[in-house]
């Protein structure tokens, strides 16, 4: 129950208020998020977001990171 609440809160901020198109990983870190929970759970996949979200810099390449 709280697993789909989380995943709609992700697609609502991709759809509406994320900044299309200027991410710098592959898939994009929302996305990545979202993978992440549905895989693993709220708190693991959050917490793998949060690591996504940390290298998100202007220092790292970005590049494609899929989810392991």
């Amino acid at each position: 129950m709280f697993k789909k609440i989380v995943l709609k809160l992700l697609v609502f901020y991709k759809k509406y208020l994320s900044i299309g198109g200027k991410c710098r990983f592959i898939p994009s870190c929302s996305e990545y998020t979202y993978q992440a929970v549905d895989k693993y759970g709220i708190v693991k996949g959050l917490f793998f977001g949060m690591k996504r979200i940390g290298r998100c810099n202007r220092w790292h390449k970005g590049g494609i990171d899929l989810l392991k």
